[in-house]
């Protein structure tokens, strides 16, 4: 067996979601149908490095796949991208390690998410941003949002009943920015790794803060009490995107180091 490594990029809208689910388009089950087809009708299972929840967007999804035969990666990439459906693209494919995994390989995750401040909201993106028709001091949220950088337990912007016992996460970089342009307030963060909702939740928070509802210290009580009541609500998932994946090996993954 060789086993392969992949960067993906898709469109989530009309996704449940990553992970294969029953009676539910996937987008696990859909490579893992092309692949299977590429590999004359043998079964392949697909294996990600996250699974990102149903309408989340992903630029640069990993996965790793294994196939009976060593392939010119570059066909193989074309194939896997032009079988698979319009909104699933394939950016790279290579040849690893037998024993690389894509999710328990050490690796940092950066997320983007993207937050619509027009009034009205501009309808071409109602899929791929989440509108907030409220006021936003950007200020505020940028002074914010750097007490969310480094180690700290994030239980409190856990989504309620995960099963991870382990909460504590190291954010290496979160910032925002906005383009007065477009009207967009782009939230990016670079981790070790993320809990479930945890982005949503953050950036909910941010944008509360944002609008005067909650003060800026609020994120700062939220690590400490680890309390989820505190928090702001769950932000839309259309507007979060898996942005990176980089391991330990790879350039740019020198916080892996540290």
């Amino acid at each position: 067996m060789v086993r392969y490594k992949a960067t993906i990029s898709y469109d989530g809208k009309d996704f449940s979601g990553f992970q294969r689910q029953p009676g539910r388009r996937t987008v696990q089950e859909e490579l893992e149908k092309t692949l299977t087809r590429l590999n004359s009708g043998h079964p392949v299972s697909v294996h990600g490095a996250g699974r990102t929840d149903r309408g989340v967007h992903a630029y640069g999804q990993v996965i790793h796949f294994d196939l009976p035969q060593k392939r010119e990666v570059e066909k193989l990439r074309f194939g896997l991208d032009t079988q698979s459906p319009d909104d699933i693209d394939v950016v790279k494919v290579e040849v690893v390690a037998d024993d690389f995994h894509a999710r328990y390989q050490k690796h940092i995750k950066t997320y983007e998410f993207l937050v619509d401040l027009g009034r009205p909201k501009n309808p071409m993106m109602r899929h791929y941003a989440t509108h907030f028709p409220y006021a936003v001091d950007v200020d505020r949220v940028k002074e914010a949002i750097s007490f969310l950088e480094g180690e700290h337990d994030f239980t409190g912007f856990t989504a309620a009943g995960t099963s991870v016992e382990n909460k504590v996460r190291t954010i290496y970089s979160a910032q925002v920015s906005y383009d007065q342009e477009s009207h967009f307030l782009r939230f990016t963060f670079t981790g070790n790794g993320f809990l479930y909702k945890q982005v949503r939740n953050m950036v909910g928070t941010l944008l509360k803060i944002g609008n005067g509802r909650m003060p800026v210290e609020q994120v700062s009580r939220i690590l400490t009490s680890k309390n989820r009541d505190l928090a702001g609500p769950t932000a839309g998932p259309n507007g979060l995107y898996l942005k990176e994946i980089r391991y330990d090996n790879e350039k740019g993954a020198s916080h892996l180091r540290q």
